[in-house]
């Protein structure tokens, strides 16, 4: 697929993704931010299903998406997916500003929803903030996200059981937040749907913009405009 049939197929999807997004928002933030029935059932059953093992457990998983790890993480992504200097460095500024600027604009439309979160008494972990759209979710699955396309380029024919355990990171990281009470789960849902349009909004813009030189996976080719000893059609 070409560059510019990839940005355009990139830009449909994202399109759905921010529509689907912003019915999420209206429907969790609507009536005061009130949680859904299924936001009270899942809370209702994280309630009755809390032992200590699986309580450490998903602590752990939660501390997972937030903090320095997941930058660490892109890096690293970036180093091993570029085949060049140039690349490798072309890769790691475009995950941490995908990233930041992610993280930056979720607290933005955090704080412009002021949805409540479950009540304090049924939480098993630290929280801060708004609830929507959860935080540790749209971190956690950014970074998945951006990861996924590192081994995409990196190994385009296989990777399937590092791809599995990348998406079900992510997945685990905002479902953990639902267990530890500090999200509903549309909280959560949320997250997903924000950092899945952002992801594509940057994606967009660099198989629109970058040079080939910064993309991981390609060499520079030699151009055929000029100095062409073959037929052109």
């Amino acid at each position: 697929m070409r560059r510019r049939e990839a940005a355009d197929l990139a830009g449909s999807v994202t399109l759905g993704i921010w529509a689907a997004f912003g019915v999420l928002a209206a429907v969790a933030v609507g009536g005061g931010g009130a949680p859904l029935e299924l936001d009270r059932d899942l809370l209702a059953w994280s309630l009755g299903h809390r032992p200590g093992a699986a309580l450490a457990l998903a602590r752990a998983v939660t501390s997972t998406g937030t903090g320095v790890l997941p930058y660490v993480l892109i890096v690293v992504a970036a180093l091993v997916t570029g085949r060049t200097s140039r690349q490798r460095l072309g890769a790691a500024v475009f995950g941490v500003l995908c990233l930041g600027t992610g993280q930056t604009l979720r607290y933005a439309v955090m704080g412009l929803a002021h949805r409540p979160r479950p009540p304090f008494a049924d939480w098993a972990t630290h929280a801060s903030g708004w609830a929507f759209p959860s935080g540790h979710s749209t971190t956690a699955a950014l970074t998945a996200g951006l990861l996924l396309v590192a081994v995409s380029l990196r190994a385009p024919r296989g990777g399937a059981v590092l791809r599995l355990l990348i998406g079900c990171w992510g997945a685990a990281v905002g479902l953990s937040r639902v267990y530890l009470g500090v999200h509903w789960f549309t909280d959560v849902a949320g997250g997903w749907l924000f950092a899945a349009g952002w992801l594509g909004v940057c994606l967009w813009g660099a198989a629109r913009w970058l040079p080939d030189l910064f993309l991981a996976g390609r060499e520079p080719q030699p151009s055929t405009e000029e100095g062409s000893c073959g037929p052109r059609s």
